[in-house]
Order: C-alpha cells, then sequence, then structure tokens
C-alpha cells in the first residue's frame, strides 16, 4: 500500500510503500490505518501483488522454520499440504536453509506443484500409505519435526512419522481441529512432543516482528523463496475465494484486488 504517515512516525517518509500481515484485523478495505510498529517498509524489487501475498503467509514460515522449531541443515522433515500457499513458501524457504523437504499432497497435479517449489520427495496421500514411504525415506528413523496444519484427518500419521522425542508442530486445521487426545499416545510411541503454536504469539513482540519481517523481505527480495499469485478475486467476489480455499481448490497463494 502508498501510505501517508502521521506524526512521530519513524523510519517512513511519503510516498514509501508498505505491508503488514498480522493485524489489526481489517484487511477487506479500500484504505485504513495500521500502527507502524507492525508495519515494514517494502524494496522496489517486491511488488504489490507480491507483497499482498507474502506476509501472514511468509511470517507463518518463517516462526515454523526459525522459532517453533529451529531447523538444521541436512534434516529431513514432513510438511503436509505443501501445495498451497504456506507450504510453497516453506519448502523453498526451507531448501534454502539446506533442509530437505517431504510434501504430503492429494493429487498428481499437486505432486508437480510441490517438486517445482523445493520438496526432495512427497507423497500423495490419496494413493500412497504416507508412513510407509516415510520409513522408507528415513531407513525406518522416522523425523524430527513433523509441521501440519491440516489437523485432525492427518494427526495420527503425523505422530507414526516422528523419530523418538520428535516434534509434531500442529499451526492448523483445516480437517477440524483435534478435540480429545490421550497423551499417554506420546510416551507409547516414543516420548514424543506436540505444540500449537499461532503465529501472532511468537511475534506478539514488535521487535520480534519486525526482524521476522526483515527477514522475510531478504528472502523474497533475494530470489530464493518466489510467492506464486494463482488465484486473483475482486474484493466483492471475497464470499467466493473464502468457499474456494475452504475446499481445498486452490494452489499457491490467493489475492483480493481492490
Amino acid at each position: 500500500m502508498h501510505c501517508p504517515w502521521g506524526e512521530g512516525v519513524k523510519g517512513f517518509k511519503p510516498g514509501d510503500r508498505a505491508a503488514y500481515g498480522l493485524g489489526p484485523r481489517g484487511a477487506y478495505a479500500f484504505v485504513r490505518n495500521i500502527p507502524a510498529v507492525r508495519a515494514v517498509k517494502l524494496p522496489k524489487a517486491i511488488g504489490d501483488e507480491t507483497a499482498a501475498g507474502m506476509m501472514l503467509k511468509g511470517l507463518t514460515v518463517r516462526a515454523l522454520l526459525r522459532s517453533v522449531y529451529k531447523v538444521k541443515r541436512g534434516e529431513t522433515i514432513l510438511f503436509h499440504a505443501a501445495a498451497g500457499g504456506v507450504g510453497v513458501i516453506f519448502t523453498q524457504w526451507a531448501k534454502a536453509l539446506g533442509v530437505k523437504v517431504i510434501g504430503t499432497v492429494g493429487s498428481d497435479e499437486k505432486v508437480a506443484v510441490a517438486k517445482a517449489h523445493g520438496c526432495a520427495h512427497v507423497i500423495n496421500y490419496r494413493t500412497e500409505d504416507v508412513v510407509k514411504r516415510v520409513k522408507e525415506i528415513t531407513g525406518g528413523a522416522g523425523l524430527p519435526v513433523v509441521y501440519d496444519g491440516v489437523g485432525q484427518s492427518t494427526f495420527m500419521t503425523s505422530l507414526d512419522c516422528l523419530r523418538p522425542r520428535g516434534l509434531l508442530v500442529v499451526f492448523g486445521n483445516a480437517s477440524g481441529p483435534v478435540t480429545s487426545f490421550d497423551l499417554g499416545l506420546l510416551a507409547a510411541k516414543g516420548s514424543l512432543y506436540v505444540t500449537r503454536p499461532t503465529v501472532m504469539t511468537y511475534m506478539a513482540d514488535d521487535r520480534e516482528l519486525a526482524e521476522a519481517s526483515r527477514d522475510l523481505v531478504d528472502i523474497v527480495k533475494s530470489g530464493k523463496v518466489k510467492i506464486p499469485i494463482n488465484q486473483r478475486y475482486a474484493l466483492v467476489d471475497v464470499a467466493k475465494a473464502h468457499r474456494d480455499l475452504e475446499s481445498r481448490a486452490t494452489t499457491g497463494t490467493t489475492i483480493l484486488i481492490p
């Protein structure tokens, strides 16, 4: 967005472009106010549509890779729904960090999308046994971390892909929330850990948000992470955009055009 600035704002000047990803809520609008400390200045190398598509998902990825669990070069990890908007950013960023990603998807078309965006291995969960394939890929060892934004339908599969003392990061509920669970299973499956993070919590501090935003801008500017804008909807068609997202009919990033 091209913005005028209020009195006392530091770090911005008239004509600068800015983006934000973590609220306050109210993005379905033509004009709005944002606290300057929650915004990030955009370089010329990042276009408006890229900026619109990268902020919330990109900050989510940054939290998952560097804060919730700090991935290490050479590790193999798993990400469910690897062809989705968060997934294609995650897999590119993880690859740039020297991490091998196993991605799960639900169609052959999405297999191609996931491979094109950095997955070292892609599993079609409709035709393949995810746990069996993970064991084959890891030589039976399992994984240090699994990232699961799907929720209910993948929860047990995710646990079974972990190595002893591995971490399951449940960051979304696309198939519905996990509402009840026997904690004893974590012991039985190898003293596992489960966390349910939100990017809002991890970046509640303005300094943490500023650092994460700079990291996101830098990696997109470098070209190591590209933001595929695969769906565009007019703001008046926002209800259709939500229906398509909820039905998992989309890939990559979806944006609204005022």
